[in-house]
């Protein structure tokens, strides 16, 4: 049995081969369009249950925290490479960290140990300069002015001036003092009473390594 042909209603007569070609082909392509977007939708929902999977199901493990540093074994390799020197190890709180110990530069050579404080934002350095002059501390401190002398379990210091931290590399306190031939400077980003506890934590070797020199 023949098939009828389709009656176009805007026209009231039966639509053309051409017409009838165009009609399919704007179907296919309304089809594909909306193939496309269903895929495009279901590509979407694939990659976020990925990155879902490895968010949430992939363990992570935390990274391994760093091995504490011995200062005194630091200390103690550092004196081996020295002649009529001694690096000086600080008698701290156990409660500090140490962040770092080693030796650095060359006019002078510096033995330096970083510290921060328990529940203190700041630090405190503590920097030995082997033959140092007397005005390597100021170097060390922008510039800062002597400010006076103290004298902490028997050794006497040299405070100094620091009115513009921002302007000295965040330090806001430091004191100085000479071990034999070696020039030692305390300070950081912190107050006058932590560095006391440093400076007193310093003072038996200070004056052993000024006897063993005069």
């Amino acid at each position: 049995m023949a098939q009828r042909e389709r009656i176009v209603a805007e026209l009231g007569r039966p639509e053309t081969p051409e017409e009838t070609a165009a009609r399919k082909a704007e179907s296919s392509r309304v089809y594909r369009s909306s193939q496309t977007f269903r895929n495009l939708i279901a590509a979407l929902v694939i990659t976020l249950g990925i990155v879902a999977i490895v968010i949430f199901a992939v363990p992570r493990g935390e990274p391994p925290a760093p091995e504490p540093i011995e200062v005194a074994a630091v200390a103690a390799d550092v004196s081996g490479t020295l002649e009529g020197s001694t690096a000086l190890v600080p008698v701290v709180p156990e409660s500090w960290l140490v962040t770092s110990a080693g030796v650095a530069g060359d006019d002078p050579r510096t033995w330096t140990v970083l510290y921060v404080p328990a529940d203190d934002a700041g630090f405190v350095r503590v920097s030995q300069g082997f033959g140092a002059d007397a005005t390597w501390p100021t170097r060390e401190l922008s510039g800062a002015d002597a400010a006076g002398t103290t004298t902490i379990d028997g050794v006497e210091w040299i405070e100094y001036d620091i009115p513009d931290p921002a302007r000295a590399g965040n330090i806001s306190a430091a004191l100085s003092t000479t071990a034999g031939a070696d020039t030692i400077l305390v300070y950081g980003a912190t107050d006058a009473d932590t560095l006391r506890v440093v400076a007193a934590g310093l003072a038996d070797q200070i004056v052993t390594a000024q006897e063993e020199n005069s």
